[in-house]
């Protein structure tokens, strides 16, 4: 049985503690943020272009007959005079939506990265699930690995628990529609759009979907961890077997439907104005690559230590062939979704892309090309998929790939142009990847690596294709 060793133990406890220095630090910096530090941030960003733009759409001068040397029409300069009164106040109010963007950071730093390795837990358990359901052979001495990854689910999920309560009670300023007064008529913050939403967009209804959505998916993990261990005993004609067949039946059902409502609750409603009826296949297939990716790094490195003999190149060429086929998947719902928009040239629902590509252009044309150009070029070749090393190149770009578009989802709707990726950003990912490496070593140390009761195994043991044998793997590797 693998042992889960001191080292590594050791190097997760300590991403786990730099994590949480640095997103204290973060969260500490942003909450001695003034009023005059968005101030700052305003006359910076307009001093990088912004102000010189709205120069030249608002500010050109044309001197004729009916304009002074300045360029100001005398009737401008009277506006200007009983404006001037509200200008102050409009600064104000400006810097104070600034203060909270900026104020947002490391809350939104922090969410991104939960929300990443959360959505792969998840997806893990949903690509497992349906494994089962399908009866697939090539995948069963994977299970085990599936399994150990899907235990992150656990701790996520707690940490998802406490961001939705300080959520909901006004903690922070992610989800602008929970600001107060956006359902009131009365209110100077009233918005009609959001209003008119209420009937799903309210936060009872969230916090008790998002809480509903967590329990379901743990219940199906801890029923069917379960009982995965207990079919290697069970000697019971199959019975464990097909309970746990009809449970994953069920829990796809379930998935499907939760995942949509989950993209659209968590996701999707940091913009509220904007909608998408793609939008839950899109966060699924960028969770699912990502998901794809893990279970081959984590086989990698198990296979590297000895523990997981029964493991070949075939195995490792299927789920790069899964990680290339829904790479192409996430690129024509990414380009689906773009194309019908760009065409319809809606204003409420172009706004999406026009502050993404604005104010994140360097991210958003880079995630393209990491998403979809590398995997297809690197994963394209057939012998490529099966070579572990190539496998691993290409699986760290999709990953820092769909971080970024994650990132992309969520940074612009609740910081607006004051993103960045540093501390906060960086304390994130190794806070989250620390729990990640401990929860998922630790539960791989607690069973066997191999499903022995599996009616499939035999079939999984022996799975090979022709060419990878023939061209590296000895016909003794598949005895």
């Amino acid at each position: 049985m693998y042992q889960f060793s001191g080292k590594l133990k050791t190097f997760s406890l300590a991403l786990i503690l730099i994590g949480v220095i640095g997103v204290a630090f973060s969260f500490y910096s942003a909450s001695n943020k003034t009023l005059d530090d968005a101030k700052h941030a305003i006359t910076a960003a307009n001093d990088h272009g912004h102000g010189s733009a709205n120069a030249d759409e608002h500010g050109s001068k044309v001197v004729d007959g009916n304009h002074d040397a300045s360029g100001v029409h005398d009737t401008d300069k009277h506006i200007d005079k009983e404006m001037s009164a509200h200008g102050a106040h409009d600064d104000d109010s400006h810097a104070e939506h600034v203060l909270h963007q900026i104020q947002n950071r490391p809350w939104s730093a922090l969410y991104v990265a939960l929300f990443f390795f959360l959505g792969i837990s998840l997806l893990v358990l949903a690509f497992y699930a349906a494994q089962r359901v399908a009866q697939s052979g090539w995948s069963i001495v994977l299970f085990r690995v599936m399994e150990a990854i899907t235990a992150n689910l656990v701790p996520t999920s707690i940490i998802m628990l406490v961001i939705i309560g300080l959520t909901v009670g006004h903690y922070n300023h992610l989800f602008s529609w929970m600001t107060p007064g956006t359902f009131d008529p009365e209110s100077a913050n009233y918005d009609p759009i959001v209003a008119g939403k209420s009937w799903w967009m309210n936060v009872p209804g969230w916090a008790i979907r998002s809480v509903i959505y967590l329990l379901l998916w743990n219940v199906y993990r801890w029923f069917i961890r379960k009982n995965s261990i207990a079919e290697d005993t069970a000697n019971d004609g199959n019975k464990t077997y097909k309970k746990n067949y009809n449970a994953s039946v069920i829990f796809l059902f379930v998935f499907m439907i939760t995942e949509s409502m989950m993209s659209w609750d968590w996701i999707m409603g940091l913009d509220p104005h904007w909608f998408s009826t793609l939008f839950g296949w899109y966060v699924l297939a960028t969770l699912l690559v990502s998901a794809l990716t893990i279970v081959a790094f984590v086989t990698i490195y198990l296979r590297s230590k000895g523990a997981l003999p029964q493991v070949n190149d075939s195995h490792i060429h299927d789920l790069a062939k899964f990680m290339f086929g829904f790479s192409v998947f996430w690129t024509y719902l990414w380009f689906a979704q773009f194309m019908l928009i760009w065409y319809a040239n809606i204003p409420e629902e172009t706004t999406y892309f026009v502050a993404r590509f604005n104010e994140y252009k360097l991210p958003f044309l880079a995630m393209v090309a990491m998403n979809f150009v590398f995997p297809v070029l690197l994963l394209l070749n057939s012998d490529f998929k099966s070579i572990p090393w190539f496998v691993v190149i290409g699986g760290i770009v999709i990953l820092g790939g769909h971080y970024i578009d994650v990132f992309i989802m969520v940074m612009p709707a609740t910081v607006g142009g004051q993103w960045g990726f540093g501390i906060a950003e960086i304390s994130a990912l190794l806070f989250f990847l620390g729990i990640f490496i401990y929860a998922t070593f630790s539960a791989f140390a607690k069973a066997s690596a191999i499903p022995k009761g599996n009616p499939f195994l035999e079939e999984s043991e022996h799975f090979h294709y022709y060419n990878i044998e023939h061209r590296g793997e000895g016909s003794a590797d598949h005895h």
